[in-house]
């Protein structure tokens, strides 16, 4: 049965409130506008970012709202004006979209895109300051009012689609759209800019983790940090992000990469992803910071935190060595979080930034590490821990958080 230009009915993970568990649904999702690509999604990730945003903390979640970000999948449908992609094309949603032609594209130092973010701003202040005077009710008439779609704040605009509406509905509601990409529901739509075609061959279910984690950690050793042959790293954090900064590090040549985490549960694979060592602060009557400023003579040369801890950042700082270690942040705080030391941390040689998708231009690159995953150069497989069908999402989520993912 032919579904382009119809509203497909299907299942979707439903974040209905902030704290509350995933609610699987059957909800429309609509054919996609000029600029979109609508895919079937067959396969997604879960991330302690959709877990953050669940929970309530994140300052820009909305609700209600499908989230996901990890994903890979199929394009069923295309808008208006969509050239780059046609029907049946093997696809991975990007959260970072990347247009080539605003001035973050153009410039070889950022990978954050704003054209659909700059989109939104210019459809906001229609809607919001240039409209409103020109079709203000009567004052005799108090009671009418702008349509709700109107009424949305720039909060919501951000998590939906860039013309500030959405594509889903589940029982007469809107939903909003999550990091552009929405992957908890088995069909989605996304902009064009934030799509990147991947090999056919390439195995969906585990391809789609390229869309964030893997991506994210492994850019930051090779690009963000840009590790050098024979250095010394410290990686603070050993999930998903934190195995995948020591493996750049490693594909970087780095001489000693130091596992740094609590849970000695973890240590193992730390070592096969390349860890040389491995370290649990609570063995340490020091702080952690101290004791690999001793075991290194002074400091590492790279570290990474991958937590998303402001103290652990602050460590992650401060095991550096002075006059040239550099600290890179990839975690993300909560809500109203701030990071803090020592200018004279800084003043004395030390570097401290963050990363975002791991410093990768997204479409032009996520392709790229498809094709070296499939040439074997590039682990993907080994992050899989659990598969499980999508129904039981909220399982994977259970899993996550007692540190079993």
């Amino acid at each position: 049965m032919a579904t382009e230009g119809k509203v497909i009915r299907c299942r979707a993970a439903v974040a209905w409130e902030a704290g509350k568990p995933l609610v699987m649904e059957e909800v429309e999702v609509a054919p996609p506008k000029s600029g979109e690509v609508r895919l079937k999604i067959a396969a997604t990730g879960i991330c302690h970012t959709d877990s953050y945003t669940l929970s309530g903390s994140d300052p820009e979640g909305v609700f209600p709202v499908v989230l996901g970000h990890e994903g890979a999948g199929i394009v069923e449908s295309i808008g208006e004006g969509v050239t780059k992609f046609q029907k049946g094309d093997t696809v991975i949603p990007l959260y970072i979209p990347q247009c080539g032609e605003c001035k973050f594209c153009r410039n070889p130092k950022t990978n954050l895109c704003q054209k659909i973010r700059v989109k939104r701003l210019v459809v906001y202040h229609l809607i919001h300051e240039v409209i409103p005077p020109l079709r203000s009710p009567p004052r005799s008439h108090p009671q009418l009012s702008r349509s709700p779609a109107l009424s949305m704040n720039f909060k919501n605009f951000e998590n939906a689609q860039s013309d500030g509406t959405t594509r889903f509905s589940c029982k007469g509601k809107s939903l909003f759209h999550f990091m552009g990409c929405s992957t908890f529901s088995e069909y989605t739509v996304v902009a064009e800019i934030s799509l990147a075609k991947v090999d056919h061959m390439a195995p969906l279910d585990k391809v789609c983790l390229l869309g964030c984690g893997i991506t994210t950690g492994y850019g930051a050793a090779v690009n963000t940090a840009k590790v050098e042959a024979g250095s010394t790293c410290a990686v603070f954090g050993l999930g998903a992000l934190g195995l995948a900064a020591i493996m750049g590090c490693q594909a970087a040549g780095a001489a000693r990469i130091i596992g740094v985490d609590l849970n000695p549960d973890k240590f193992k694979t730390a070592q096969e992803f390349g860890a040389t060592e491995v370290v649990n602060p609570k063995d340490h009557s020091r702080p952690i910071q101290e004791v690999l400023v001793e075991m290194t003579d002074g400091g590492v040369d790279y570290s990474f935190e991958c937590v998303g801890n402001v103290a652990i950042m602050r460590a992650a700082l401060e095991a550096c060595h002075k006059g040239w270690g550099t600290s890179v942040i990839i975690g993300v705080a909560a809500a109203g979080q701030e990071i803090s030391t020592r200018p004279f941390q800084l003043v004395t040689g030390r570097t401290w930034k963050g990363t975002a998708f791991g410093g990768y231009k997204s479409v032009e690159s996520v392709p790229k590490l498809v094709e070296e995953y499939m040439k074997k150069k590039l682990k993907v497989d080994e992050f899989v821990t659990h598969t499980l069908p999508f129904e039981k999402i909220t399982e994977g989520f259970d899993l996550m958080h007692a540190g079993k993912w």
